[in-house]
Order: C-alpha cells, then sequence, then structure tokens
C-alpha cells in the first residue's frame, strides 16, 4: 500500500491527492485592489486603451474609493464598467449605470425606428454586465436623456462620472440636464469627475460640439452653473501630439479611427497612419465637489 501511494504524485500523507498549487505572482496587485481590477484577465479587449485612457491615474485623481456609491452616465460599451463594477462589489461599493434613455414608442411608430439600435445596444450592455453578477455584482441601471428621471436617488452618489460623453449631450441638447442630474443624485461634499475630448483655448466652442472637442473654460461654466465648485486639473490624459484638425472630428482619431463622414460607407483609401499615430485625443481631466453647504 505505501508502495502504491509513492507511485501516486503528489500523494498526501492522508493518502490524498495534493495537486500542486499555481505559483504566486508577487508582483500581482492585491486582490479587490484597483490595480487588480485594471489589470484583470476579463479586460482583454479593454486593456490595449490604457495607455491612453490612464484608468489608475484618473480614478486616484477622482480619489475613488471602494465602498463608494459610483454612478457612470453614458458607459457605452463598458470600458470603465469593467474596472469598477469588480472594485465596487469587492469592497463594499455600488455602481449604478445610467445608460441611453430608450424612447418608448408611441401608437403608430414604426417599430424598426432609429431608437431600434439603441434599444439593441442597451440589451446588449445589460445581459453583459448582469449576467456575470459574480464578478461584477449587483449593478443598478437607470437612464439619462431628454425626459429621463433621476440617474440615481437623490443624494446617494458619492461620485458620478462624465467619460468622453459631453459632446454627445451637447449635439443632444442635454448637457445642462446631465449636470443638474447628476448635482442632485450627488451628496453634499461629493465628486463630479470629468473627462472630455479637449478644444484649443481661445478657439470659437461649437454649441453642438459637432467634432467633439469642447473648451475647457466652457466645462467649468456649465459645472458652475449647476452648482459644482471646480477642485482641480489633471494633465494625465492630455496629448500634445493631438492637433485636433482631423477630417471627421475626434472620431478620426484612434479607437473609431472614422474614414467617411458619419452615415457613410468606409473610405478604403482613406490613410489612417497620421491619425494613428497621433493616438487617441488630448483630454481635460477635472474634478468637481458639490457643495456642503
Amino acid at each position: 500500500m505505501a508502495g502504491a501511494c509513492l507511485a501516486l504524485a503528489g500523494c498526501g500523507r492522508d493518502g490524498g491527492s495534493t495537486e500542486p498549487e499555481a505559483p504566486v505572482d508577487p508582483n500581482a496587485p492585491p486582490v479587490g485592489s484597483l490595480a487588480w481590477a485594471i489589470a484583470g484577465a476579463w479586460r482583454a479587449d479593454g486593456r490595449p486603451r490604457d495607455r491612453w485612457r490612464h484608468p489608475l491615474e484618473t480614478l486616484e485623481f477622482f480619489e475613488i474609493a471602494a465602498d463608494q456609491a459610483v454612478v457612470d452616465m453614458w458607459p457605452g460599451a463598458g470600458y470603465w464598467v469593467e474596472i469598477l463594477a469588480p472594485y465596487l462589489a469587492r469592497g463594499g461599493g455600488h455602481l449604478t449605470c445610467a445608460n441611453f434613455q430608450v424612447q418608448r414608442p408611441e401608437p403608430g411608430d414604426d417599430p424598426s425606428g432609429g431608437n431600434l439600435a439603441t434599444a439593441q445596444l442597451v440589451a446588449r450592455f445589460r445581459e453583459r454586465f448582469e449576467g456575470n453578477r459574480r464578478l461584477y455584482g449587483e449593478i443598478s441601471m437607470s437612464e439619462f436623456g431628454p425626459t429621463s428621471g433621476p440617474v440615481a436617488p437623490a443624494g446617494s452618489a458619492d461620485l458620478v462620472l462624465f467619460m468622453s460623453q459631453l459632446h454627445n449631450w451637447m449635439a443632444a441638447g442635454i448637457a445642462e440636464k446631465a449636470f443638474e442630474d447628476a448635482y442632485s443624485a450627488l451628496r453634499p461634499g461629493g465628486t463630479l469627475g470629468i473627462e472630455q475630448h479637449r478644444a484649443p483655448v481661445g478657439s470659437i466652442q461649437d454649441p453642438a460640439a459637432a467634432d467633439g472637442y469642447v473648451q475647457e473654460a466652457f466645462v467649468k461654466q456649465l459645472a458652475a452653473e449647476a452648482g459644482f465648485a471646480f477642485v482641480a486639473a489633471s494633465e494625465v490624459n492630455a496629448n500634445p501630439a493631438d492637433t485636433r484638425d482631423h477630417p471627421f472630428g475626434v472620431w478620426t482619431l484612434p479607437p473609431e479611427r472614422r474614414s467617411a463622414p458619419r452615415g457613410a460607407a468606409p473610405n478604403p483609401s482613406f490613410d489612417h497612419s497620421p491619425y494613428d499615430a497621433i493616438g487617441e485625443s488630448d483630454r481635460m481631466t477635472l474634478k468637481f465637489r458639490k457643495p456642503t453647504a
């Protein structure tokens, strides 16, 4: 019997099999830390953008903590959600995603209208992030749009994020509403964090931000009008190589790499190389606070 035990690789003293443990990487970030969430294997698609979006430095600048209530407004495909959700789920915090408002059809509306694509996008987002609660935790889902209600219960959030979406709200005429809804959701002393494609100083601000770029002074003005106090700016997402002079606006640059006007078929002969060399856009990173009194 003893010989049989010796013949079994890894046989323990009690006769049970013991598989060799996988080596522990001494340089791996602690499980549950922000660095751990950023390095997660589930982020294989998003990680190549980290060199431009600087998730660790950006979120630390916004003073995020694992036990906070955070609202991500218009999370898009979920670049930030795949970091925020696991981090907050393990730290006792909570994430709310205020996605696109899906307009409910009126009697007689064409069910195949443009609203269908938005509904499908939101459905895919929910399927992805609600389908793996072990990793992402319990994410609250709300809406933001022209006629939407609160993005989160009043005074419940520690941090609200506007991550490269302000130009879209300007185009839709709901930028002021975004600031008002964020202000309502935040507790006194809560933080509004904004990352946004930055227009050159001194340029004339297009109210619809058709090229995707927004004046930093204009963002501060909108925040102040909603009641926010400016705290600080960071250059962590600056890109001096971005000339902002691109044929299809900011979308000419990675990651979208547009080669034709919106709605037109891609141009196979378009030379992406000078725009790929620039990388992602020059972006402001601003921190505001809801006053405590």
